[in-house]
Protein backbone atom coordinates (compact mmCIF):
# COMPACT_ATOMS: atom_id res chain seq x y z
CA UNK A 1 0.00 0.00 0.00
CA UNK A 2 1.87 3.32 -0.95
CA UNK A 3 2.28 5.78 2.11
CA UNK A 4 -0.68 8.36 2.71
CA UNK A 5 -0.44 11.92 1.98
CA UNK A 6 -1.95 14.12 4.97
CA UNK A 7 -4.76 16.32 4.22
CA UNK A 8 -3.82 18.94 6.00
CA UNK A 9 -3.98 22.98 5.55
CA UNK A 10 -0.19 22.67 4.85
CA UNK A 11 1.52 23.05 1.34
CA UNK A 12 -2.39 23.63 0.11
CA UNK A 13 -2.38 22.63 -3.93
CA UNK A 14 -3.36 25.87 -6.10
CA UNK A 15 -6.21 25.71 -8.06
CA UNK A 16 -6.27 22.62 -10.73
CA UNK A 17 -7.26 24.12 -13.61
CA UNK A 18 -6.44 21.03 -15.67
CA UNK A 19 -7.94 18.94 -13.23
CA UNK A 20 -11.44 20.38 -13.43
CA UNK A 21 -11.36 20.75 -17.13
CA UNK A 22 -11.35 16.53 -17.25
CA UNK A 23 -14.06 16.70 -14.63
CA UNK A 24 -16.13 18.53 -17.01
CA UNK A 25 -14.94 16.31 -19.91
CA UNK A 26 -16.02 13.68 -18.49
CA UNK A 27 -19.61 14.95 -18.01
CA UNK A 28 -19.53 15.96 -21.62
CA UNK A 29 -19.03 12.30 -22.33
CA UNK A 30 -21.75 11.17 -20.06
CA UNK A 31 -24.76 12.82 -21.94
CA UNK A 32 -23.22 10.80 -25.54
CA UNK A 33 -24.56 7.68 -25.56
CA UNK A 34 -22.50 4.39 -25.00
CA UNK A 35 -22.30 2.20 -27.63
CA UNK A 36 -21.76 -0.64 -25.50
CA UNK A 37 -25.59 0.07 -23.98
CA UNK A 38 -25.54 1.27 -20.18
CA UNK A 39 -25.57 -1.63 -17.56
CA UNK A 40 -25.49 -0.47 -14.45
CA UNK A 41 -23.75 -4.04 -13.40
CA UNK A 42 -20.91 -3.62 -15.13
CA UNK A 43 -17.79 -3.52 -12.82
CA UNK A 44 -15.15 -3.00 -15.91
CA UNK A 45 -16.03 0.30 -16.04
CA UNK A 46 -14.25 1.97 -13.88
CA UNK A 47 -11.27 4.09 -15.05
CA UNK A 48 -7.96 4.72 -13.44
CA UNK A 49 -7.20 7.22 -15.49
CA UNK A 50 -10.34 9.54 -15.23
CA UNK A 51 -9.91 9.17 -10.69
CA UNK A 52 -5.65 10.34 -11.31
CA UNK A 53 -7.46 13.22 -13.28
CA UNK A 54 -9.98 14.16 -11.05
CA UNK A 55 -8.02 13.63 -7.33
CA UNK A 56 -5.82 17.09 -8.04
CA UNK A 57 -9.98 18.85 -7.96
CA UNK A 58 -10.98 16.86 -4.79
CA UNK A 59 -7.95 17.56 -2.89
CA UNK A 60 -8.31 20.82 -3.48
CA UNK A 61 -11.78 21.02 -2.67
CA UNK A 62 -11.04 18.76 0.52
CA UNK A 63 -8.40 21.04 1.76
CA UNK A 64 -8.49 24.45 0.34
CA UNK A 65 -12.63 24.73 0.45
CA UNK A 66 -13.57 22.21 3.46
CA UNK A 67 -10.14 22.41 5.09
CA UNK A 68 -10.80 18.12 5.81
CA UNK A 69 -8.95 16.78 8.83
CA UNK A 70 -8.17 13.33 8.49
CA UNK A 71 -6.91 10.62 11.14
CA UNK A 72 -7.23 7.12 11.10
CA UNK A 73 -5.45 6.47 7.61
CA UNK A 74 -3.46 3.43 8.88
CA UNK A 75 -6.82 1.58 9.45
CA UNK A 76 -6.84 1.66 4.89
CA UNK A 77 -5.43 -1.90 3.90
CA UNK A 78 -4.84 -3.45 0.30
CA UNK A 79 -7.03 -6.66 2.03
CA UNK A 80 -10.37 -6.63 0.99
CA UNK A 81 -12.93 -4.98 3.27
CA UNK A 82 -16.21 -3.01 3.73
CA UNK A 83 -15.40 0.51 4.37
CA UNK A 84 -18.73 1.96 5.94
CA UNK A 85 -19.62 5.70 6.41
CA UNK A 86 -22.13 7.89 7.45
CA UNK A 87 -23.56 10.26 4.84
CA UNK A 88 -24.16 14.13 5.10
CA UNK A 89 -26.22 16.77 3.12
CA UNK A 90 -27.74 14.93 0.60
CA UNK A 91 -27.06 14.96 -3.19
CA UNK A 92 -24.48 18.22 -2.49
CA UNK A 93 -23.15 16.83 0.82
CA UNK A 94 -19.28 17.26 0.81
CA UNK A 95 -18.61 14.30 2.53
CA UNK A 96 -18.61 12.24 -0.26
CA UNK A 97 -15.97 13.97 -2.03
CA UNK A 98 -13.43 14.37 1.08
CA UNK A 99 -14.21 10.86 1.50
CA UNK A 100 -13.23 10.03 -2.05
CA UNK A 101 -10.16 11.65 -2.14
CA UNK A 102 -8.87 10.26 1.06
CA UNK A 103 -9.45 6.87 0.03
CA UNK A 104 -7.89 7.40 -3.68
CA UNK A 105 -4.76 9.16 -2.43
CA UNK A 106 -4.69 6.57 0.43
CA UNK A 107 -5.62 3.44 -1.84
CA UNK A 108 -3.64 4.87 -5.12
CA UNK A 109 -5.93 4.94 -8.51
CA UNK A 110 -5.16 1.93 -9.56
CA UNK A 111 -6.76 0.73 -6.14
CA UNK A 112 -10.46 -1.39 -6.81
CA UNK A 113 -12.07 0.55 -4.88
CA UNK A 114 -16.16 0.81 -6.03
CA UNK A 115 -19.09 2.39 -3.97
CA UNK A 116 -22.28 1.56 -3.80
CA UNK A 117 -24.54 4.14 -5.38
CA UNK A 118 -28.12 4.76 -4.98
CA UNK A 119 -30.49 2.82 -7.38
CA UNK A 120 -31.99 5.96 -8.54
CA UNK A 121 -28.55 7.45 -9.70
CA UNK A 122 -27.31 3.87 -11.59
CA UNK A 123 -30.88 4.32 -13.93
CA UNK A 124 -30.37 3.83 -17.44
CA UNK A 125 -32.49 6.80 -18.15
CA UNK A 126 -30.13 9.22 -16.57
CA UNK A 127 -26.66 10.04 -17.87
CA UNK A 128 -25.28 10.42 -14.13
CA UNK A 129 -24.69 6.39 -14.32
CA UNK A 130 -22.61 6.72 -16.87
CA UNK A 131 -20.12 8.76 -15.43
CA UNK A 132 -20.59 7.28 -11.68
CA UNK A 133 -19.15 3.98 -13.14
CA UNK A 134 -15.96 5.82 -14.68
CA UNK A 135 -15.14 6.62 -11.21
CA UNK A 136 -16.01 3.46 -9.64
CA UNK A 137 -19.61 3.63 -8.76
CA UNK A 138 -22.15 0.53 -9.03
CA UNK A 139 -25.66 -0.05 -7.85
CA UNK A 140 -26.33 -0.80 -4.53
CA UNK A 141 -26.92 -4.72 -4.74
CA UNK A 142 -25.40 -7.35 -2.56
CA UNK A 143 -24.64 -9.43 -5.77
CA UNK A 144 -22.04 -6.58 -6.97
CA UNK A 145 -20.70 -6.05 -3.47
CA UNK A 146 -19.85 -9.56 -3.36
CA UNK A 147 -18.67 -10.26 -6.37
CA UNK A 148 -15.80 -6.94 -6.29
CA UNK A 149 -15.00 -8.44 -2.33
CA UNK A 150 -14.49 -11.57 -3.79
CA UNK A 151 -12.58 -10.51 -6.40
CA UNK A 152 -10.15 -8.88 -3.48
CA UNK A 153 -11.53 -5.73 -4.06
CA UNK A 154 -13.05 -2.77 -1.58
CA UNK A 155 -16.28 -1.81 -1.62
CA UNK A 156 -17.76 1.68 0.27
CA UNK A 157 -21.08 1.65 1.66
CA UNK A 158 -23.45 4.48 2.94
CA UNK A 159 -25.73 1.86 5.16
CA UNK A 160 -27.83 4.95 6.55
CA UNK A 161 -28.81 5.91 3.25
CA UNK A 162 -31.18 8.56 2.82
CA UNK A 163 -32.40 8.38 6.50
CA UNK A 164 -28.81 9.16 7.52
CA UNK A 165 -28.20 12.29 4.55
CA UNK A 166 -31.36 13.80 5.35
CA UNK A 167 -31.72 13.42 9.18
CA UNK A 168 -32.81 16.87 10.78
CA UNK A 169 -29.92 20.12 11.40
CA UNK A 170 -30.71 19.23 15.13
CA UNK A 171 -29.18 15.07 14.83
CA UNK A 172 -25.60 17.25 12.21
CA UNK A 173 -23.86 14.81 14.92
CA UNK A 174 -25.73 11.68 14.90
CA UNK A 175 -24.84 8.01 13.37
CA UNK A 176 -27.98 7.17 11.85
CA UNK A 177 -28.45 3.95 9.94
CA UNK A 178 -32.39 2.84 11.28
CA UNK A 179 -32.56 -1.02 11.25
CA UNK A 180 -30.61 -2.08 8.34
CA UNK A 181 -28.43 -4.86 8.21
CA UNK A 182 -27.75 -5.97 4.71
CA UNK A 183 -24.22 -3.98 4.77
CA UNK A 184 -23.10 -6.55 7.86
CA UNK A 185 -24.53 -9.58 6.11
CA UNK A 186 -22.37 -8.75 2.58
CA UNK A 187 -19.45 -8.27 5.35
CA UNK A 188 -20.13 -11.96 6.93
CA UNK A 189 -21.08 -13.81 3.69
CA UNK A 190 -17.48 -12.48 2.14
CA UNK A 191 -15.47 -12.99 5.34
CA UNK A 192 -14.12 -9.88 4.89
CA UNK A 193 -13.68 -7.07 7.95
CA UNK A 194 -16.03 -3.97 8.65
CA UNK A 195 -13.79 -0.44 8.09
CA UNK A 196 -16.00 2.56 9.73
CA UNK A 197 -15.26 5.81 8.26
CA UNK A 198 -16.62 8.90 10.34
CA UNK A 199 -17.10 12.47 8.76
CA UNK A 200 -17.72 15.26 11.47
CA UNK A 201 -19.23 18.87 9.79
CA UNK A 202 -20.55 18.24 6.09
CA UNK A 203 -23.93 18.07 7.81
CA UNK A 204 -24.00 21.86 7.91
CA UNK A 205 -23.07 22.43 4.65
CA UNK A 206 -27.19 22.60 4.13
CA UNK A 207 -29.74 22.96 7.23
CA UNK A 208 -32.04 20.57 7.07
CA UNK A 209 -35.28 21.94 8.61
CA UNK A 210 -37.48 18.84 7.82
CA UNK A 211 -36.73 15.51 7.02
CA UNK A 212 -39.76 15.38 5.00
CA UNK A 213 -41.04 11.55 5.97
CA UNK A 214 -44.62 11.86 5.68
CA UNK A 215 -44.34 13.71 2.28
CA UNK A 216 -42.15 10.99 1.00
CA UNK A 217 -45.24 8.50 1.39
CA UNK A 218 -47.74 10.85 0.07
CA UNK A 219 -45.60 10.93 -2.79
CA UNK A 220 -45.06 7.87 -3.23
CA UNK A 221 -41.38 7.48 -3.34
CA UNK A 222 -40.85 4.36 -1.41
CA UNK A 223 -42.63 2.52 -4.72
CA UNK A 224 -40.58 4.31 -7.54
CA UNK A 225 -37.21 5.65 -5.99
CA UNK A 226 -36.86 3.67 -2.99
CA UNK A 227 -36.38 6.85 -0.73
CA UNK A 228 -38.07 7.15 2.25
CA UNK A 229 -37.27 10.82 2.92
CA UNK A 230 -38.29 14.03 0.98
CA UNK A 231 -35.91 17.23 2.71
CA UNK A 232 -36.89 20.64 3.00
CA UNK A 233 -32.99 22.49 3.23
CA UNK A 234 -32.19 26.04 3.65
CA UNK A 235 -29.04 25.90 1.31
CA UNK A 236 -27.26 28.38 -1.33
CA UNK A 237 -28.80 29.68 -4.06
CA UNK A 238 -32.03 29.20 -3.85
CA UNK A 239 -32.46 29.30 0.31
CA UNK A 240 -35.27 26.96 0.24
CA UNK A 241 -34.07 23.82 -1.11
CA UNK A 242 -36.60 21.36 -1.51
CA UNK A 243 -35.86 17.62 -2.62
CA UNK A 244 -34.05 15.30 -2.24
CA UNK A 245 -32.32 15.63 -5.56
CA UNK A 246 -32.15 19.89 -5.56
CA UNK A 247 -28.55 20.35 -6.14
CA UNK A 248 -27.13 23.41 -3.88
CA UNK A 249 -23.91 25.12 -3.20
CA UNK A 250 -22.23 23.61 0.10
CA UNK A 251 -21.25 26.10 3.02
CA UNK A 252 -17.08 25.82 3.40
CA UNK A 253 -16.93 24.29 6.94
CA UNK A 254 -14.76 22.08 8.60
CA UNK A 255 -14.64 18.93 7.94
CA UNK A 256 -13.50 16.03 10.30
CA UNK A 257 -12.92 12.30 8.76
CA UNK A 258 -11.21 9.55 11.26
CA UNK A 259 -11.14 6.04 9.62
CA UNK A 260 -11.56 3.62 12.80
CA UNK A 261 -9.99 -0.02 13.37
CA UNK A 262 -11.53 -3.14 11.37
CA UNK A 263 -14.12 -4.82 12.36
CA UNK A 264 -14.62 -8.66 12.48
CA UNK A 265 -18.23 -9.83 11.30
CA UNK A 266 -18.33 -13.49 12.05
CA UNK A 267 -20.55 -15.10 9.69
CA UNK A 268 -22.53 -16.96 12.83
CA UNK A 269 -22.75 -13.40 14.42
CA UNK A 270 -26.42 -11.79 14.75
CA UNK A 271 -25.99 -9.11 12.39
CA UNK A 272 -28.06 -6.64 14.35
CA UNK A 273 -25.57 -7.33 17.20
CA UNK A 274 -22.67 -5.98 15.06
CA UNK A 275 -24.45 -3.58 13.19
CA UNK A 276 -25.22 -2.09 17.00
CA UNK A 277 -21.46 -2.42 17.47
CA UNK A 278 -20.79 -0.76 14.43
CA UNK A 279 -22.75 2.17 14.99
CA UNK A 280 -22.05 2.80 18.52
CA UNK A 281 -18.03 3.05 17.61
CA UNK A 282 -19.41 5.12 14.66
CA UNK A 283 -20.94 7.16 17.47
CA UNK A 284 -18.22 7.55 19.76
CA UNK A 285 -15.79 9.06 17.69
CA UNK A 286 -18.62 11.34 16.21
CA UNK A 287 -19.01 12.54 19.51
CA UNK A 288 -15.39 12.88 19.74
CA UNK A 289 -14.94 14.96 16.96
CA UNK A 290 -17.43 17.43 17.59
CA UNK A 291 -16.49 18.14 21.20
CA UNK A 292 -12.86 18.65 19.20
CA UNK A 293 -14.35 20.78 16.99
CA UNK A 294 -16.38 22.79 20.00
Amino acid sequence: MPPHRPLALDHVPEFPHASFAHIAHALHDALAPDPRGFDPYALDRRDPALVREALPALEWFSRRYVRLRASGLEHLHAAPALLVANHNGGVMGPDLFCTMATLWRTLGADAPLYAMAHDFAMRRVLPLGRLLQRIGAMRADPANALRVLRDGGRVLVYPGGDLDAFRHFRARDRIVFGARVGFVRIAQTARVPIVPIVTQGAHRSALIVHEGEWLARALGLTRWSRLQRFPIALALPWIVAPGPWMPYFPLPFTIRLRVLPPIDAPPDADPAAIRDDVVARMQAAMDDLSGARR
